[in-house]
């Protein structure tokens, strides 16, 4: 609505200007008190015919001021004409002719019939200040259109800076999306896959009824809401731009309490020096959490070693399980966790590698810098 508006009001400045300039065209002829012959009046007529015409056709408009100039000393249809001209046309060639031009028509009829050698500085001071009046309008013209050219300019640039900023916003919206996705899996389906092998353990070895079918009821409650935290982590990570950023979590320092709550028989091996920067702690603590939760659902009753070691200028640690001793529960997968390690080891310029060992179990094994940020 207000782009119509706009372009309303446009065209009723446009067109006031037009008849503005019509009047003048019409108050400098007849103040040039030229006869009212019909060759004046032809040339009048064309004068005000091109003023009316100088926004569609601007060349044609101000060729057609010359006769006008050249018959009666008129100047303002040729002066709106060459600004409207200078205005919309880029080629600064036929403006300088168009001005040339317009000061020889305007010298050569201002000079007498009886030419003389006396009249030649007359005639050329003539002309030089014909030709300034017609570079006026000209240097008004081009200036005119450079502005305008700025403003568009000006408005692109803006245009460009609000598309950037909504990048930037859907680029920052991604990364915490893919962070999100990330705790939900690391933690929450963490929590939630012991909840359910537990309650499956219970229900297993419990001899009342009631504490089977309660049982049941959690671990079918806890594989619903594995599944859905699965759809959840693959629709957050839908949009994931960089899936590298890490977010504050638990470093070495709860590590052993991570391994003890984990239900499995694991024991921790080695240790790190105090010097390994909080990054890289990080990476090696969701490592060893998402082996041990894979433990648990794809490996029951087996036991698990966790050694953390040290190589040069590199720190890692090493989770190998064994063969599990019992079938699996079919609890679902999202298939996210060893991504997301290999994610992170890359981030800290690092390496993860993953698989099963000749013995039936599993391993998995990270390696990062020791100072990586």
């Amino acid at each position: 609505m207000s782009t119509g508006r706009a372009a309303s009001r446009g065209r009723l400045r446009a067109l006031c200007t037009t008849l503005c300039l019509i009047a003048l065209t019409g108050l400098d002829l007849k103040l040039d008190g030229a006869d009212a012959t019909r060759l004046h009046l032809a040339l009048d007529f064309l004068g005000l015919a091109a003023v009316a015409l100088r926004r569609k056709a601007p060349l044609l408009a101000f060729l057609l001021t010359l006769p006008t100039t050249m018959g009666q000393a008129a100047i303002v249809a040729p002066i709106a004409t060459l600004f409207t001209l200078a205005e919309r046309s880029r080629n600064r060639v036929l403006l300088a002719v168009c001005a040339v031009g317009f000061a020889v028509v305007n010298t050569v009829s201002e000079t007498p019939g009886d030419f003389s050698a006396d009249d030649q500085v007359w005639t050329f001071v003539s002309f030089v200040y014909t030709l300034a009046v017609a570079a006026a309008p000209v240097f008004l013209g081009q200036l005119a259109q450079a502005r305008r050219d700025l403003s568009g300019r000006l408005v692109e640039i803006e245009e460009a800076r609000e598309h950037e900023r909504a990048l930037h916003e859907q680029a920052v919206l991604a990364r915490e999306r893919a962070r999100l996705a990330r705790e939900m899996h690391d933690v929450v389906s963490h929590q939630v896959s012991l909840i359910a092998v537990q309650s499956g353990a219970l229900q297993v070895s419990a001899k009342d009824v009631a504490v089977r079918e309660a049982a049941r009821k959690i671990r079918t409650l806890s594989v619903a809401t594995l599944d859905e935290l699965r759809t959840m982590v693959t629709l957050l990570r839908a949009s994931d731009g960089d899936p590298t950023g890490l977010t504050p979590q638990p470093t070495l320092a709860d590590l052993d309490r991570l391994v003890a709550s984990s239900g499995i028989d694991a024991k921790v091996r080695g240790e790190l020096p105090d010097t390994v920067g909080t990054p890289t702690q990080r990476a090696i603590y969701r490592t060893v959490q998402e082996a041990l939760t894979n433990v648990r659902k794809h490996a029951p009753g087996a036991t698990a070693r966790v050694e953390l070691w040290q190589e040069g200028d590199d720190v890692g640690v090493t989770v190998t399980n064994s063969q599990p001793s019992r079938p699996s529960l079919p609890l679902p997968g999202s298939r996210h966790g060893l991504v997301g390690l290999r994610e992170r080891a890359e981030n800290l310029r690092g390496e993860f590698l993953a698989g099963p060992t000749p013995e039936g179990g599993y391993r998995v094994s990270m390696r990062i810098p020791e100072c990586a940020e």
